[in-house]
């Protein structure tokens, strides 16, 4: 990798490891930080009142776990090039579930914002790494349709964790959400010993050194075409987080929900993200990848424009905030992991330092938004609703500079 050769080339997937299974430990290892995210939500509340910790503490340990997930990607997908997929993996995971066991017993909010900040770095490992083995194995439609999988089974997360949130703190109060999470976390690296191949073998890590990291690094930030692809699906990540940080309290203290009903009305959004995630490779394969992210891209501009102007004209109904919001999760189902895979495709050499950075990018950008909006939160949909449909806008904006009419016509004769 000293010379970081640009490679579309991938090796054959291992014969003794069956696709589904592949998908089932690569989605499973991804969801884990979901995981710990989405089924902490519910508890949020319980948790000042167990700590005796104001509302804006509590909050401080979400956004300190999303800092350590965009921190901790750029070391995982360092170490990913350097030693293989496999062992940082394992490390990540351990930190993970050292840091959960940790949480479940704190004390106090300051202990545990500094744990949650060490669980998310834990966590890193199994946000950048799953997407630099699909690289590893598979390019071009084929990794889209792999991907989508991917986004499939991660994507239970938002689905089932909130639900399962709701019912473990019903059951045992908020500390035991962590020992759920702990639990998966043991539950993926026992799947990994068998089940996940190592897909960067010593010939293809080669003579790396950590100079190389530094250099593909500085050359994945002079790629303005790469940058452009990561930034799109960070304005639809950023927009999500906004929702995830402020849904709690607009959904709940405004609107009345009771956290099972909001736990469902949040799995609503992301029934329409996967199901519209699964037709990534059908339609790439047809009309091209980049015409999918620049025609849903554009379309989920236009569904939150709407939402913005119906409550910029005084509406206030949570049914057209959940439909509207439906129909964007939707496209963005499309966006994001059409992006990821148009991203990593001219960087197969060093898969897992591109996967990394645009894991970090994202995750960044994304708890910039959460906090710029949480400023300006009321508790009331407006404000949250401004910092989505701006994160829409800027990615409607930099998909058609990043994937004008001329790139599209370069990327189809690539593909």
């Amino acid at each position: 990798m000293s010379d970081l050769p640009v490679s579309n080339s991938a090796p054959a997937s291992p014969s003794s490891t069956s696709a589904l299974r592949l998908v089932l430990i690569l989605g499973l290892l991804s969801a884990i930080g979901p995981f710990a995210i989405d089924m902490y939500l519910p508890a949020l509340p319980q948790i000042g009142a167990s700590l005796n910790a104001p509302v804006s503490a509590v909050q401080a340990s979400l956004t300190a776990f999303f800092l350590a997930l965009g921190v901790g990607q750029p070391l995982f997908g360092s170490l990913a090039d350097l030693w293989g997929r496999k062992k940082p993996l394992y490390l990540g995971l351990a930190i993970f579930v050292l840091a959960s066991i940790g949480c479940a017993l704190a004390q106090d909010i300051q202990t545990l914002v500094v744990l949650r900040f060490i669980q998310g770095l834990g966590a890193a490992a199994g946000m950048a790494i799953p997407r630099a083995v699909v690289r590893d194995l598979h390019t071009g439609h084929e990794a889209a349709r792999m991907m989508s999988l991917l986004m499939l089974v991660f994507s239970v997360s938002p689905i089932l964790a909130p639900l399962a949130g709701s019912a473990v703190i019903g059951l045992g109060g908020w500390r035991w959400v962590f020992w759920a999470v702990t639990a998966a976390a043991v539950l993926g690296m026992l799947a990994m010993v068998r089940g996940l191949p190592e897909t960067r073998g010593p010939a293809a890590r080669g003579d790396s050194h950590l100079a190389d990291t530094f250099r593909a690094y500085a050359l994945l930030l002079r790629d303005a075409h790469y940058l452009g692809l990561v930034f799109i699906g960070a304005c639809a990540m950023a927009g999500f987080f906004v929702y995830l940080a402020g849904s709690p309290f607009v959904l709940i203290n405004h609107y009345g929900l009771s956290t099972t009903q909001y736990s469902m009305a949040f799995a609503l959004n992301a029934v329409a993200f996967i199901g519209a995630a699964q037709f990534t490779g059908a339609l790439g394969q047809r009309f091209g990848l980049a015409t999918v992210v620049k025609l849903a891209a554009s379309a989920s501009g236009v569904v939150m424009v709407a939402l913005l102007t119906y409550y910029l004209l005084g509406g206030d109904q949570l049914a057209v905030l959940m439909a509207l919001y439906f129909i964007a999760s939707a496209f963005m189902g499309l966006v994001i992991p059409t992006t990821s895979v148009l991203a990593l495709e001219e960087h197969g050499a060093i898969a897992g330092t591109a996967s990394a950075l645009l894991g970090t990018l994202q995750m960044l950008m994304g708890a910039i938004a959460m906090q710029l909006v949480g400023l300006f939160s009321t508790g009331k949909p407006l404000p949250m609703v401004v910092g989505m449909a701006t994160g829409a806008l800027c990615g409607v904006a930099l998909t058609w500079i990043t994937l004008g009419a001329a790139r599209s016509r370069q990327t189809a004769q690539a593909q």
